[in-house]
């Protein structure tokens, strides 16, 4: 709005709504700003000191130097750990995307006495303590054989990654209208037909932004890992154990690796998810 005057026009002065509805946007991303610095400034500490010349923990570091970063890929144990923790995170987090797919569209289409009773329990690993779901594991796969081995450790880590796939799909197939599955049944497509080629394809960044939670979920595991891994070492696994026993600045080159890696990986996941909901019509999250 303006106001007219002999030499022209002026703006008029912003209501007093308008100015504490700024204010009120501007308090709260300060705040958020400073609870995520609060929570990210102790773990970025970690990456200059990844860079330091000292042969132990300094921060500020004294110089400059990539020589934590040589060490770590010269060195066969931690290439093996990389190794088995890519190929882990990679198989884990596609059967956990499997199964939680179809678990996530059972809970969301299907209508059956104690159907939220079910959907609790599959959110129940997210809620329960690692150890002990660590120390269940241990046992379970004791009792089968499998303590020790990858197979074991690969289940270990499914069952980790399919909360979140759950989570994820159930929600975009929520959104997606049941009216065109059904105009695919009517055309004579089987239910399994009408999954893999009208839902998933509709789906996809929703699925992709599921596959890479339940990736970075595997990959950054420890805990349980570390209960019922046996001899197979990942690199969360090799970290811990060379902790307990010297700290060794090559722990922050790793660390940093791991942390690019997560929040580079977690960024995809969430502009996936928000290209998901545009795509099935839904608001995005702001």
């Amino acid at each position: 709005m303006t106001v007219p005057t002999g030499r022209g026009t002026l703006a008029a002065p912003a209501s007093t709504g308008e100015a504490l509805a700024r204010l009120h946007r501007w308090l709260v991303a300060g705040a958020a700003v400073g609870v995520l610095a609060f929570l990210c400034l102790p773990v970025l500490i970690v990456i200059p000191m990844s860079f330091s010349n000292s042969n132990s923990l300094r921060f500020p570091p004294e110089g400059f130097s990539m020589r934590w970063y040589v060490q770590v890929f010269t060195d066969e144990r931690w290439l093996l750990a990389m190794r088995t923790s890519l190929l882990l995170a990679a198989l884990s987090s596609t059967l956990a995307l499997v199964l939680g797919s179809f678990a996530a569209y059972g809970i969301t289409r299907g209508r059956f006495p104690g159907k939220q009773l079910l959907q609790s329990n599959f959110i129940s690993p997210l809620i329960i303590p690692s150890v002990v779901i660590a120390v269940a594991l241990y046992f379970a796969l004791a009792k089968v054989g499998l303590l020790g081995s990858f197979a074991g450790l690969l289940l270990g880590h499914t069952l980790l990654g399919v909360p979140y796939v759950v989570l994820i799909m159930g929600v975009a197939i929520r959104s997606f209208d049941i009216r065109i599955e059904q105009v695919a049944f009517t055309l004579g497509a089987s239910w399994f037909t009408m999954f893999r080629r009208v839902l998933v394809p509709n789906l996809l960044p929703s699925t992709a932004a599921a596959w890479i939670f339940a990736f970075v979920t595997s990959f950054d595991e420890v805990v349980i890992t570390t209960f019922v891994a046996g001899t197979h070492e990942t690199v969360p696994k090799r970290m811990f154990n060379d902790l307990v026993l010297q700290v060794n600045p090559s722990i922050t080159a790793i660390a940093t690796l791991l942390i690019a890696v997560s929040v580079g990986l977690m960024a995809l996941a969430a502009g996936l998810v928000q290209r998901g909901r545009r795509r099935l019509g839904t608001p995005p999250v702001n």
